[in-house]
């Protein structure tokens, strides 16, 4: 099992709506594609960034067959639609885990 790991530094006066629309619109949308079998959202604590919030969203994947798929597929939809509501207000880099 693998956990593929979003974070994100979000500028500080959007992180709220940004939460939001995550855990209303883009989080549902990420699990809708069937690729993930959960996922958890986490939010660093004394960070240096004092204009911003940095958050991870972990989310469990079975194996590499299933992460490639979504991420083939589906991701750059997904990652398009946040990019255009959130340019220039954050930055995102992925990692990919095994769970031991």
């Amino acid at each position: 099992m693998l956990l593929y790991n979003v974070t994100i530094t979000i500028d500080q006066p959007v992180h709220q709506e940004w939460l939001h629309w995550m855990r209303e619109t883009h989080i549902p949308e990420v699990m809708a594609t069937g690729m993930f079998l959960s996922y958890r959202i986490s939010r660093l604590l004394g960070h240096e960034h004092e204009d911003s919030e940095i958050f991870t969203i972990q989310y469990t994947v079975q194996d590499m067959a299933h992460l490639r798929r979504y991420t083939e597929e589906f991701a750059p939809e997904l990652q398009r639609r946040h990019a255009e509501r959130y340019e220039g207000r954050y930055a995102a880099f992925r990692t990919v885990m095994e769970i031991i």
